[in-house]
């Protein structure tokens, strides 16, 4: 199978795929232990694919849809359709010996986001990196790693970024702390590239930077680091991505999201303007 390029989101077909089983069967008033009865899997396996969280074998969508009464067969046909397409590896599939598998989840959906949002206390967002800063981070986070390992990482990053500057980039809106402009990760001359590629990066029209300046004091994510990303799919809820050393929290209940969505606003309301953050910026530039 040909994986999918760029800009392109299977893991968001999935998840599209998933939400409409799950409603095809609460429709008919059915239980995931009977779904997972029609093909011959667990009441676990059919909630993992109503989430989207695995791959869908079109026989079992076939058999599902014959279950859940769906007869029309340009509605099975269209859905069918969905569950190849959502089958198709990503391109970030070729680096799966460095991407975590959890971070894999992440990387499908950063590609279908239509708006990401994202706060930053420590490093600058792996999107606004530039290629030596993004070195030296997976330096620190990966000592022992050889160096064609690194190699790959930071090639997967720079990936990452083309969809900035593609067909149908998505809007980026990030915050960073003032720690995270201060931190001398790399050095000088690492730093002062990094500083003078966030002020170019802020003048495309679909990417907005801010600064948490220290300041400010205390703040609305004093908890840490978080993105929330929203789909262009009206379908599709909107979902919050916590990392952590191991792993990462993907939530998408409402009451979830709507604590990061506060959170978020009242960071772009309380930080430095985006003029004012290139104003800070420079200064920083001047001092260095």
């Amino acid at each position: 199978m040909t994986p999918e390029s760029p800009g392109t989101g299977s893991t968001v077909r999935r998840i599209l795929l998933g939400s409409q089983l799950r409603r095809l069967r609460e429709r008919r008033g059915l239980s995931r232990q009977e779904a997972g009865y029609v093909i011959r899997a667990s009441e676990s396996k059919i909630s993992r694919l109503e989430l989207g969280r695995v791959s869908f074998k079109e026989r079992d969508v076939a058999d599902l849809l014959t279950f859940y009464g769906v007869t029309d067969e340009a509605e099975r046909e269209s859905l069918l359709r969905l569950a190849r397409e959502a089958n198709a590896p990503g391109w970030w599939h070729r680096y799966g010996d460095v991407l975590p598998h959890w971070f894999q989840t992440y990387v499908g959906l950063e590609e279908a986001a239509s708006l990401i949002r994202t706060y930053e206390l420590q490093f600058v967002p792996g999107l606004l990196q530039s290629e030596p800063y993004a070195r030296e981070v997976f330096r620190l986070g990966n000592a022992d790693a050889p160096a064609h390992e690194i190699d790959q990482r930071v090639e997967l990053r720079m990936q990452r970024q083309q969809r900035l500057t593609g067909p149908n980039a998505p809007r980026l809106w990030a915050v960073l702390d003032e720690a995270v402009l201060r931190r001398p990760i790399g050095g000088h001359e690492v730093m002062r590239g990094q500083v003078e590629h966030l002020i170019a990066v802020s003048k495309l029209p679909n990417i907005t930077v801010q600064v948490m300046p220290f300041t400010f004091g205390g703040h609305a994510a004093e908890g840490g680091a978080f993105s929330i990303l929203r789909f262009p799919e009206p379908d599709l809820p909107d979902v919050v991505y916590v990392e952590t050393l191991t792993g990462a929290l993907y939530l998408d209940k409402r009451d979830d999201v709507d604590v990061y969505m506060q959170a978020i606003e009242r960071l772009a309301v309380d930080s430095a303007t985006p003029d004012g953050t290139v104003e800070l910026l420079g200064a920083i530039l001047r001092e260095t």
